[in-house]
């Protein structure tokens, strides 16, 4: 059974959130503060698999959480309920390492294909086709770098980088179309989950962040190459004169 950490202050959405996850097999947790939250997800005991994180908490919010705890090296998939779904909203959330987000007011019905969802992608970086995606590798080597996308792990000679769940399916998704120009509307659709109307900006930063982790210089990439006014592509093995 998965294990969801609710946080969330307003006391009878949580409960309503408990009694409806419980219902549908999750088993749940739930802590009504960010500092609260974070403290028992580094702590790391509880082996949550999702967090519900509202972003409007008393004391620490739900973007410094999510920051914080990715800081601590802790990857847990993290959707962010939020009333505020400017695009500018979203986009912060995004940047500080959640992994999706979810309007108030939403359906139950809504939040738990979301849940799933969430849990799928985890399925689907460990190799599996019943995460309902196209198969790919679990492991992809090139330039002297391993991904490990079951573990979520970039390791090259003497390191190794943590990646959030979805900068691993970002990642693995360019990976299995290698040597295609995949758009960023295709990018939000097949990895977020999300239309157009989301701010594109959403998979330059994303973008940014791998070409820290895998290029030798990041400001002029050979790897995670910019197809100009249409989005990415990734290339494993660049011909010397891209070098």
């Amino acid at each position: 059974m998965s294990r969801v950490l609710i946080v969330e202050d307003e006391e009878h959405l949580a409960a309503g959130l408990k009694l409806n996850l419980e219902a549908e097999g999750f088993v749940t947790a739930v802590e009504e503060n960010g500092q609260a939250a974070l403290e028992r997800l580094t702590r790391g005991s509880d082996g949550f698999d999702v967090v519900l994180l509202d972003v409007m908490l008393p004391g620490l919010d739900g973007f410094e959480v999510v920051r914080r705890l990715r800081a601590a090296g802790k990857f847990v998939p993290v959707m962010l309920l939020t009333a505020r779904s400017h695009t500018d909203d979203v986009l912060q959330g995004f940047e500080a390492g959640a992994d999706d987000y979810l309007s108030k007011p939403f359906d139950l019905s809504i939040l738990l294909a979301r849940l799933q969802g969430l849990l799928r992608r985890k399925t689907w970086l460990r190799g599996s086709d019943e995460a309902g995606q196209e198969e790919g590798p679990a492991e992809f080597h090139f330039a002297g770098k391993e991904i490990d996308f079951g573990e979520q792990r970039l390791r090259w000679d003497g390191g190794e980088q943590p990646l959030t769940l979805m900068e691993a399916t970002l990642l693995r998704y360019l990976v299995r179309h290698e040597g295609q120009t995949v758009s960023r509307k295709a990018l939000l659709e097949k990895v977020w989950g999300v239309r157009q109307d989301t701010d594109t900006r959403t998979v330059d930063n994303f973008i940014v962040r791998l070409r820290r982790y895998i290029e030798a210089d990041p400001s002029h990439p050979v790897h995670l190459q910019t197809v100009r006014g249409v989005g990415y592509r990734f290339v494993a093995a660049p011909d010397r004169s891209s070098q």
